[in-house]
């Protein structure tokens, strides 16, 4: 009887632990911008208004990992999953989302690194999370490592997107590319 009680009351603090950090909301830290475009499940491009003219500048998302462009359907659904997110599905051609950096500002080919947030919501994260990529860390860019790993287990356990056990993205895109002529 004890034991049962206790377990119990480990599980309600449980939930009301959880609950609470459920309640807690997160403001990014970044530079708000206009989303001109998506160029892929991780690349969009942005109006930098601090430039005379305004340059159109290229981002990668940080901590994800989306099909090649060649490993269709895949590849296709996590660009429209992305444009989805940031709600250009609808017609709307620029949308405004935060960018917030991490310790490495650009990748080897000069595209800004960031995390998006749309609404309150970590971009990256859903993507994952809908199973549209893959979450893959990347030192030392870590700041949401843990929340796109929880993101990525979720979607695998409930066969989402890549993970669907009818049609599963049976490679990776580096092993994809690996395996190109």
């Amino acid at each position: 009887m004890y034991q049962r009680k206790r377990q119990i009351l480990i599980l309600l603090c449980l939930i009301y632990w959880l609950g609470l950090l459920g309640c807690q909301s997160y403001q990014p830290q970044g530079t708000t911008v206009e989303i001109q475009r998506v160029l892929s499940g991780q690349t969009l491009e942005w109006t930098d208004k601090t430039k005379q003219p305004p340059t159109i500048q290229k981002v990668r998302l940080i901590g994800v990992q989306s099909p090649d462009w060649q490993q269709q359907p895949w590849s296709g659904e996590a660009k429209i999953g992305l444009e989805k997110i940031l709600g250009l599905d609808r017609g709307s051609q620029k949308q405004s989302a935060i960018l917030e950096f991490d310790l490495e500002m650009e990748d080897t080919y000069g595209r800004g690194l960031a995390y998006v947030w749309k609404d309150g919501i970590l971009v990256n994260e859903q993507l994952v999370k809908q199973g549209y990529v893959l979450a893959v860390s990347r030192s030392p860019n870590t700041k949401y490592e843990q929340r796109l790993a929880y993101a990525q287990d979720y979607a695998r356990v409930m066969g989402l997107g890549i993970w669907q056990p009818d049609r599963p993205m049976r490679q990776t895109p580096a092993e994809f590319q690996r395996q190109k002529p």
